[in-house]
């Protein structure tokens, strides 16, 4: 067997070892292990402001996105000292464990050295560690035939809606079949208030569109329709960060849009390369995410 690569790399003063660059983790493609390690230190600027003070929850890829893979919320083995870990109550956990020690990453040294294990796919919590949360999400799940256009039409009328409560939405891709509304809230209430908020409006929302929209969880319920899922505010659960790849046959990203590409139904998967290009044209189109919104209104 051929002998593992490994070189050592210096970043922003953190030394680390990068293994097996040239290893190919998007078979379809050939994009590389070096690849990806690339994409996420220049995307980093825009990324890491919307991973900082979060558990993060990944998804490795050790032998690319045709092999194994497996979620890890536990910092792994071999965790370097320099890394932001908070240990953090999992009430629930299917293993049995009353704690985990979280990775957060803070900075760009964790991030290359994330991408190195092949955690390609990064996914958050609505809530900072330590505090309530302070994003509201809402995923937009296509049952065939429907797909991305329906999810952009969805998408409007649920911007349009939240916005006479005050709340601002913004748009991204999943990276795969479906959409992410978020809308920035003051992390003044529980995740339990957030979640019944958002699946009172998902069912005010199926109930003015029974056609083209539910808000049950029921699978033989979404053909043809899409599905608001408004279960991601739970404070166990976690959404695909923006800007994070995806393991998909090429190296797509949860993409921020812009409303007009809502508008013109123009959603659509984008990949590592033109992601790049577009935080060149719009900068990140999510920042006002980061910023404090308002507390959502709970009478009926």
């Amino acid at each position: 067997m051929p002998r593992e690569q490994r070189i050592r790399v210096d970043v922003d003063g953190r030394s680390l070892e990068l293994s097996n660059l040239d290893k190919v983790l998007y078979p379809a493609v050939g994009f590389t292990k070096a690849e990806v390690i690339n994409y996420y230190t220049r995307v980093a600027p825009v990324l890491l402001p919307h991973l900082r003070g979060r558990a993060l929850t990944r998804k490795r890829y050790p032998n690319g996105v045709d092999g194994q893979s497996f979620f890890e919320k536990n910092k792994p083995q071999g965790t370097p000292v320099w890394v932001h870990v908070e240990t953090l109550p999992v009430p629930g956990s299917t293993m049995d464990r009353e704690t985990i020690d979280f990775v957060v990453a803070d900075d760009l040294p964790t991030l290359v050295w994330l991408a190195n294990l092949a955690a390609l796919e990064l996914h958050t919590p609505q809530w900072r560690v330590g505090q309530e949360p302070d994003l509201m999400v809402v995923d937009l799940d296509p049952g065939a035939p429907a797909g991305l256009r329906e999810c952009c039409a969805v998408a409007v009328q649920m911007r349009d809606r939240l916005a006479r409560d005050g709340l601002a939405a913004y748009p991204k891709t999943s990276g795969k079949k479906g959409m992410q509304l978020s809308c920035p809230i003051a992390g003044t209430q529980p995740a339990d208030d957030v979640s019944a908020y958002a699946k009172r409006i998902a069912e005010e929302l199926e109930r003015a569109s029974p056609r083209s929209i539910t808000s049950k969880m029921a699978k033989r319920l979404r053909p043809g329709k899409v599905f608001i899922d408004w279960s991601q505010n739970n404070a166990a659960k976690t959404t695909v960060s923006p800007y994070s790849l995806r393991a998909q046959p090429q190296p797509t990203v949860s993409t921020p849009l812009t409303w007009a590409e809502v508008e013109a139904g123009g959603a659509r998967a984008f990949t590592s390369d033109e992601v790049l290009e577009r935080i060149d044209e719009h900068g990140d189109l999510l920042e006002d995410l980061l910023r404090q919104g308002p507390a959502l209104p709970m009478s009926t």
